[in-house]
């Protein structure tokens, strides 16, 4: 067993976390991942409003006796979602004792909101003087997302090998590792460079729980290492997606001079996203997935995935790296 503060401060048995990923985190993935000793963790916004929240979040309780979390995600947009009446429907469940956040600086008045109600905040980062400015703020951890990740890495592009240790040396709460990670190798890395945990989201989408169509969870299989895209970079919007024709179509018509989000927005709709997670038609739409995939050759169960993940690397921690210290 490997015991960190993040296992401490979740109150689970494996330093193991389940992104919040939309139109993924429900019900199955998050209740499969908390019953095999994990955090998992439900996508507020994958839910049309609060009171359906508060409905999925009472359909994973009855799923998993074990701690989950709810991800919510705070961004201004032109018709934003009633972030205040999603957070309170998180309390008002009280069901959930952790909230994963991200986004901007509104997200300050979910934590207060949140942290009145006597909620832990896990708050995502993708550089450290955010982790720091977090910390600041009063969040009790830190998920930092290395440039390998799926969904938006950041404008830095500094990957996990230095950030993560470059953020363990800033912040003194616990601290996830996050982006890239779906292997025991992974987790014991992780730990070297100064995590307490993982945070694992395209791991989790090839797995039988994933509530996502079989062509694509095995498309995340036929991909390597190389198999993303970086689309609207020239838009100061970076994201990762799995590659595919549709993705290649979009870094196309991104790289055209003057080129603008609506010259892709059909392409990229999350309309259009959730159609291809669910039928399996991978020219619907583009698919969240990171440089893990390379690492990704077959689709378990949660429970069989988790098994593996720990103990491999309790097997590097106790056997490899043990016997490769001589001497006194």
């Amino acid at each position: 067993m490997i015991k960190t503060r993040i296992t401490e401060l979740l109150g689970i048995e494996r330093p193991i976390v389940q992104g919040g990923m939309m139109a993924v985190a429900v019900a199955e993935l998050a209740a499969a991942v908390s019953n095999a000793g994990g955090f998992g963790i439900l996508t507020a916004l994958t839910q049309p409003d609060p009171r359906a929240l508060r409905e999925e979040i009472a359909r994973c309780r009855r799923m998993t006796p074990n701690p989950f979390g709810v991800n919510l995600t705070i961004f201004p947009t032109m018709n934003a979602p009633d972030y205040p009446a999603y957070a309170q429907a998180i309390i008002d469940s009280g069901e959930v004792r952790v909230v994963e956040t991200a986004g901007t600086q509104a997200v300050a008045e979910i934590w207060a909101q949140l942290k009145a109600a006597g909620i832990k905040i896990v708050h995502k980062c993708t550089a450290v003087r955010h982790a720091v400015s977090a910390e600041r703020k009063g969040v009790d951890a830190i998920s930092i997302d290395g440039f390998e990740c799926a969904g938006h890495p950041g404008e830095d592009d500094i990957p996990g090998l230095i950030l993560i240790p470059a953020a363990a040396d800033k912040v003194k709460i616990p601290l996830l590792a996050s982006g890239g990670f779906g292997d025991g190798r992974g987790l014991a890395a992780a730990l070297a460079l100064g995590a307490e945990g993982i945070n694992m989201g395209t791991r989790f989408c090839a797995t039988v729980e994933a509530p996502i169509h079989d062509n694509v969870k095995q498309a995340m299989i036929e991909n390597d290492e190389r198999g993303t895209n970086l689309i609207f970079r020239s838009l100061h919007n970076t994201a990762r997606v799995g590659k595919s024709a549709v993705s290649d179509e979009v870094v196309r018509r991104l790289a055209v001079p003057g080129a603008k989000f609506g010259d892709v927005a059909e392409l990229v709709s999350g309309v259009k996203g959730r159609e291809l997670l669910k039928t399996g038609d991978l020219s619907a739409g583009v698919f969240w997935a990171s440089m893990v995939q390379g690492l990704i050759h077959d689709i378990p169960t949660v429970a069989e995935l988790m098994d593996r993940i720990m103990a491999e690397a309790e097997s590097i921690i106790t056997g490899r790296l043990a016997k490769l210290v001589v001497g006194g």
